[in-house]
Formats: C-alpha cells, sequence, structure tokens
C-alpha cells in the first residue's frame, strides 16, 4: 500500500464524522475550547496550536491578466488531530490535507496533498513563518509572503504584500458560529497585493490582483446541528471589504456573521441575523453559483456571481470554491465557498 492510500483511510473515517465538513460538528475530549476575550500573542498564533483539533491557513486571490482576463487562486493547509497529546515521528496525532486551485472562465485546476505530522512531511513554523506541506510553500513575515503550489497541470509562484493591518472577527477575534455557542478564534490579513505567474496547459500568465488570508481554529466550531457553510469574502470597489457566512441547519434556518471592514481595516462585527445571503440560481448540480447578499446597516444590497460555476474542488472532503463577481450597491471581486453540498 501506497503512503498516499494510507493517508486517505486515516484521514477519510475522520472526515466521515462530520456533521458539517471535517468533523467540525463532532464532539471534542481533550481538546482546549477558544474563549471569549482572547489575547493573541503574534508572531506565535501564526503558528500551529496543536491543542485544538482543527486549524486552517487558508488563502485566495482574485488575479487579473495583462489583457484584462480573470483568474482565482487557492492555496490552503489544514492541520487536523486525532488526539490532543504530542507525539513524535509516525506517532504524533497531527493530520495535514493541502488544497491548491486555479480557477479560469472555463476550467478549474485542483490539487490535493496528504501528510501524517511528526515526519516533516508537513507543517507549520511561527517565527520565521513557513507553512508548508510537500513543496507547497507559503512563506515570509506576514508583511510579506512567497507562495508555491504544483500539481500535473498547473502551478503557480506569488509574492504577496499587505497594505493594511489584521483584521479580527467576531468580537476581537472570538467568532461564534451557533446559537448554542460554538466558536472559533478567527482572524484574517485582507489586505494583500499580489503578482506572480500562472503556469497552466496553454503558457505561463503574469497575473496581479488581491489576496485574502483566513486563520481560523477551534475544537469544535459548529453545532451538531449544522452542516455546513456559505462563506463570502468580498473586496469592494471603493476598498472597503466584507467577510460573511451563513451556516445551514438540519432545521432549514441559517445562523449568520459578518464582518464589516472599512477601508482602513477598522472593523465593526455583526451578529446573527444581520447579514442575509440568498441563493438566486443554482448550477447543474445544484450548487447554488449566483447570490443576493445584504448588509442592510451598511447600504450593502449587492449580487455575486461564480465566474465559473463549475468551480467544485473534488478533494477527499469535497466542497466548492471559487472567485466571484460582484454588482448592485457596491461593485468589486471576491471569493465564495461553500460545504455542505452533495
Amino acid at each position: 500500500m501506497n503512503v498516499k492510500a494510507l493517508l486517505l483511510l486515516i484521514w477519510l473515517p475522520f472526515a466521515a464524522t462530520a456533521q458539517g465538513f471535517a468533523g467540525l460538528g463532532t464532539q471534542i475530549d481533550g481538546f482546549s475550547v477558544p474563549q471569549p476575550e482572547p489575547q493573541f500573542d503574534f508572531p506565535a498564533d501564526h503558528g500551529a496550536h496543536p491543542d485544538y483539533r482543527i486549524e486552517w491557513w487558508y488563502l485566495t486571490a482574485n488575479l487579473t491578466a495583462a489583457d484584462g482576463t480573470p483568474y482565482g487562486l487557492q492555496w490552503t493547509l489544514f492541520r487536523s488531530a486525532l488526539a490532543p497529546e504530542e507525539g513524535a515521528g509516525w506517532s504524533a496525532p497531527q493530520l495535514w490535507m493541502g488544497h491548491a486551485a486555479v480557477t479560469t472562465q472555463d476550467n478549474h485546476y485542483v490539487a490535493e496533498r496528504l501528510a501524517r505530522g511528526g515526519i516533516g512531511q508537513a507543517g507549520v513554523v511561527a517565527d520565521p513563518f513557513e507553512a508548508w506541506i510537500d513543496d507547497w510553500v507559503l512563506e515570509g513575515d506576514w508583511n510579506t509572503l512567497r507562495m508555491t503550489a504544483s500539481a500535473p497541470d498547473f502551478a503557480y509562484e506569488m509574492n504577496l504584500t499587505a497594505e493594511g493591518p489584521l483584521v479580527f472577527h467576531g468580537q476581537d477575534g472570538y467568532s461564534v458560529k451557533s446559537a448554542a455557542g460554538q466558536a472559533s478564534y478567527y482572524y484574517s490579513q485582507p489586505f494583500f497585493a499580489i503578482e506572480g505567474v500562472l503556469q497552466l496547459p496553454d503558457g505561463d500568465i503574469a497575473v496581479t490582483g488581491n489576496a485574502w488570508l483566513d486563520r481560523e481554529w477551534s475544537s469544535q466550531p459548529l453545532a451538531d446541528n449544522q452542516t455546513g457553510w456559505d462563506w463570502f469574502s468580498l473586496s469592494f470597489d471603493d476598498g472597503a471589504k466584507l467577510m460573511g457566512f451563513r451556516l445551514q441547519q438540519t432545521d432549514g434556518n441559517n445562523f449568520t456573521s459578518a464582518t464589516w471592514i472599512a477601508p482602513d481595516g477598522s472593523t465593526t462585527p455583526y451578529e446573527d441575523g444581520a447579514l442575509v445571503a440568498t441563493p438566486l440560481a443554482l448550477n447543474d448540480d445544484d450548487v447554488p453559483v449566483r447570490w443576493r447578499v445584504e448588509l442592510p446597516q451598511k447600504g450593502v444590497d449587492v449580487t455575486v456571481a461564480a465566474i465559473n460555476e463549475d468551480a467544485w474542488m473534488t478533494t477527499s472532503v469535497p466542497y466548492w470554491e471559487g472567485p466571484v463577481t460582484v454588482s448592485g450597491s457596491h461593485g468589486g471581486t471576491g471569493y465564495l465557498e461553500m460545504t455542505g453540498y452533495e
């Protein structure tokens, strides 16, 4: 049996227990739990938190070529712990999963890497910052980052420069996810300028744009009646930004949360009910790819539309992820992630 097959056998039973995505709604035992009024410690908190069960470093980018053609890019490293104790070598309880993607108007290129912690194949170091799985790397000082990924049908190397501050979601980074009080620690760097080269089957393409990096960790961020989420990161033409999510519940209702981000990086958090996200159109797989997103307190009433409706992540734990355009009360671009759809 090859190593990838072994890792799939290790990972998939854990993922199969999910009430939502990768086990996020299942009960926990022995892991740390996020608490209100967090005190973040940087650069240490850019690194891993192995006493929490689930964590990710999640970067998406809206890119444009010189001729105006739009592209989307994703680089994600997930950490999941089988147990809250430490271990060395193959006995380390950490599982790592990397996802990379490039989205064009006509194609969606996807790659996945799986690794077991403790053997050096994947990990995160806080200072100097480096996140890696095999030869995929995200590294730098969080003011400037270098990012690489490669697969048989695509590759990219990008450079990122922060042009604004870190942003903390919820109450100072304590992001509530349900009426029952499940929560995560959640902050972002949504102000990256990005440039680099996409290597696609038709040739190399120089691109520039903006990128958004999310950092989140918890042990049970979803309630057991929540099945997935619809997550929006929107960058408006006037420099403001909006993060919002809608968590799907088995009773047909949704739990919502949002963060309004002013051009200077100051934030206004909004609790359940302030954000309204309504599907307007489905793709051939019955996944919503056109939405109406409203935040009345800020005068937001926009249509969010996928540039490629078939941006399905054909990974071990499948989901939809792709770049979007924004029109209506505000123009702009963004990214949409949807989980819990079959």
